[in-house]
């Protein structure tokens, strides 16, 4: 008797097709329950909830009339909804609102450059330094807002009444 037939059958009895899918089902059950990987939270169970305060810088916002975006909507005290790599955090509360200057580099004859007053081409640009305050959890890896870890450099999508725009995380500060 023949181990392969000559219908790729082992023995006559088992299609060796049927025993390669077996074979592969098996392998996905055992990783599926042996390594089931992480969870889908970054929070840990043990996590610490610390006070935290995210400053935000705002470039180039095109707005008409910032006063009116600062009386009607994005108001110091107030609270604004945050959106961090497209999952939504909810509700924080606005610490401060600082609007920047415009500015710009001009060279000076002896080489050196100075940064002077913007002359006002585009009036409708503003920029912006917000700081939020609110409770994150406090991890090995970082600070967890919601499900969102909290880093520099990274980007907040704000969203209120009568606006909708992005930020820039600059600075991050917590009880130690």
């Amino acid at each position: 008797m023949a181990i392969l037939d000559s219908k790729g059958r082992l023995f006559g009895k088992i299609n060796l097709l049927d025993l390669g899918a077996a074979l592969v089902i098996l392998l996905v059950i055992f990783g599926i329950f042996v390594f089931p990987g992480t969870s889908g939270s970054v929070a840990q169970v043990g996590a610490k909830t610390v006070p935290i305060e995210v400053d935000l810088i705002v470039r180039g916002l095109n707005v008409r009339d910032p006063e009116q975006l600062f009386d009607n909507g994005l108001k110091k005290g107030g609270k604004t909804n945050v959106i961090i790599r497209n999952q939504p955090y909810g509700e924080i509360e606005i610490k401060s609102i600082q609007q920047l200057p415009r500015t710009i580099n001009i060279p000076q004859p002896d080489g050196t450059v100075k940064e002077l007053p913007d002359p006002k081409t585009n009036n409708f640009s503003t920029d912006m330094l917000l700081t939020l305050e609110g409770k994150a959890q406090r991890t090995e890896n970082g600070l967890v807002l919601g499900s969102s870890k909290v880093k520099i450099g990274m980007p907040f999508e704000l969203e209120g009444f009568n606006y909708n725009f992005n930020a820039t995380v600059i600075d991050i500060r917590f009880e130690k």
